[in-house]
Order: structure tokens, then sequence, then C-alpha cells
């Protein structure tokens, strides 16, 4: 059978012109087709990835009150630890503890017309108990960001656009984020919900996995494995890239089956998006691409916005109501929350 998922190597961009259109070629149909792949080639190596690895594992092992010391709670920026079932999809606890890091920047200056979503820039939250977690976690933030924006290009030549073409919204203060998770086993008659079905906001998503089965993508209406290849990242893209080719391309509905018990499943997934002042481009496609074009799937009750801000506000606000009723109170009381 076939491998319905499958694997590309970002080497072949440069490996002269006709591996080049052969590569971008195949970029668009998978990402159109079956909105995941397999990346090969991308350059980090395996030491690389075993270190952001084990630092993660390190910090799961921490005592709870170490982790608990920077609770995502604290933060109005969305930063920090959730303990399993902290984290709501479509409503339903998800169940795996993770720790989510953005960008390093200092926090904009609140006032009277600032918009809400500005409350989103700030600083992270690191464990004082394993201090060579921040530089490991940097680190991978740069190596994947590395490889998102190669990606990024190769989708702007896939659709025949100039390779800067999404360059002046992200160029500068992209607004990248990733997180650390750790799925715990759950006993087999329990409820197998890591993460729920769900797409993802940004441009692009590289997910590293650990040897631990429990991806899934939505294909035909069918769950398909994505297991664990050794040296790859799993991407997808997200609601950014289904806007900006009016859903010629289209983010992917998947989900995390959690791990059966007595074990445990580790990922990082890296969120790669555009400034949070950013509004999405209508890209002029051509012809042959614009006839088979099927406009944004905007669900009724979870709508796209161009505003880069505020769709990722909206989707922050949704998914983490406690740190909702403790930083955004008076969105939620006025009903100016985007919803």
């Amino acid at each position: 059978m076939a491998r319905i998922v499958p694997v590309l190597d970002l080497s072949r961009l440069e490996q002269g012109a006709s591996e080049q259109r052969t590569f971008l070629f195949d970029l668009r149909t998978a990402a159109r087709d079956v909105g995941f792949f397999y990346l090969s080639g991308h350059g980090i190596s395996a030491a690389e990835i075993e270190e952001v690895l084990d630092a993660s594992r390190r910090f799961f092992a921490l005592a709870e009150a170490d982790k608990l010391a920077i609770e995502m709670v604290k933060s109005s920026q969305f930063r920090g630890y959730t303990r399993a079932g902290g984290e709501l999809t479509k409503g339903k606890a998800d169940w795996r503890e993770q720790l989510d890091i953005g960008v390093e920047r200092p926090p904009i200056p609140q006032g009277p017309g600032v918009p809400a979503w500005t409350r989103l820039q700030g600083p992270n939250q690191w464990p004082a108990s394993l201090p060579e977690l921040k530089p490991a976690l940097l680190a991978w933030q740069a190596k994947a960001t590395a490889v998102a924006i190669r990606l990024l290009k190769a989708f702007a030549l896939s659709l025949d656009q100039s390779e800067d073409a999404f360059d002046p919204i992200y160029r500068g203060e992209p607004n990248h984020r990733m997180k650390i998770v750790r799925y715990p086993g759950r006993h087999s008659t329990g409820d197998d919900q890591g993460v729920g079905a769900h797409k993802d906001g940004g441009f692009l998503t590289l997910l590293l996995q650990d040897d631990n089965k429990g991806l899934q993508v939505d294909y035909d209406r069918s769950w398909v494995n994505v297991d664990p290849l050794p040296g790859t990242l799993v991407v997808n893209i997200g609601e950014l890239l289904e806007l900006a080719s009016n859903g010629y391309l289209r983010a992917t509905i998947h989900r995390v089956v959690t791990p059966p018990a007595g074990a445990e499943r580790i990922s990082i997934p890296f969120f790669f998006s555009a400034r949070l002042d950013a509004t999405i481009p209508l890209l002029a496609l051509p012809e042959e691409l614009a006839t088979e074009t099927r406009g944004p799937a905007s669900d009724p009750d979870n709508p796209l916005f161009r505003d880069v801000g505020t769709n990722v506000l909206k989707s922050r606000l949704r998914s983490h109501p406690d740190v909702a009723r403790r930083h955004y109170s008076d969105l939620l009381a006025t009903g100016a929350a985007p919803v």
C-alpha cells in the first residue's frame, strides 16, 4: 500500500532547476491532497534532535511544584506550564502536560485604543530548577524558524508567486510559538483524547516526535496514523496559508490519541506564523490554480480572521479559559473578546 503521508526531502531545493521544479510540484500536491508530509533533508542533526528531546524529558521529570511555579495562568501572554487536562480543544480537556514558549520580546505598553492582541507579546516563563532548558529550547526555536522560512518561500514558489511573497507579513517579528508536550499513558477503557481534532492557525507547523505513536490526520474522513520516522519532522499547513491561497491549500484536521497505559509520548510542535500586526493577503494565483480554489473552510463556530493578532487571541482565549478569566476579564465582561 502506498504511503498516504508522503516524505519530502527539503535538500532537493538546492539540487538544480529541474529537481527544484519537481520538489515544488510535490510540495504543492502534498499540501493540497493530504495537508501533512514528513520532511527530511532539513539540516537539523540527529544530535540536535536528541538534545531537545532530552531537555524536554528532564523538564517533565521535575517535581510538580517546580512546574507549577511557572504555570501558564500567571502569564497574560499564554506562556508557561499547563497540567494534563488544563487545555481545551472544542471545549473538551486534552490529556497532556506541556510548556508553551514564544518569542522573547518586551511587553507592549497598554492604554486606550491599544488592540487587545498586543497583550500577547512579552516574556516566557522558565523553570528556575532547570536553567539549561532555556538555551536548549531557544536554540531549537532558531533552527525550526530557519527551516520554516525555507519552506514558506518554497510554498510561495509552488503557487507561482515570488519566493518573498510572504516576507512583508512575517519579516522582522514573526509570531512563532512552540510547545514541549508529554502525553501520559491512560488505561485503554478511558478517554483517548490526547489532543482533540483541530486545525493549526499559523502558516506552518513543524513537529518533532519521539519514537511513540499517536498523531493521526483526517484523510478522506478516515483517521490515518502519522507514525514517527527517524530523522524527519512532520509538517502541516495552517489556516493562514489556507486564507492566502483562497482554499487552494487546505489546513487539515488532526488529533493525537493518548498512548496506552505504561507508556508516554514526547512531542515538540513549532508553530510558525505572521507578525501579530499583519493582515493576510489574498494571493493572485495563476488561472490553472485559481480555478481549483475552494475558498477557506471557515467553521461558523470558529471563524477565520485575516487579522493575525485577532485570530491568535481568539484561539488562545478558547483554549485556556483560566488565563482568559485572569488576564482578559475586561474583554469577556464587555463582549469585546474575539470569538
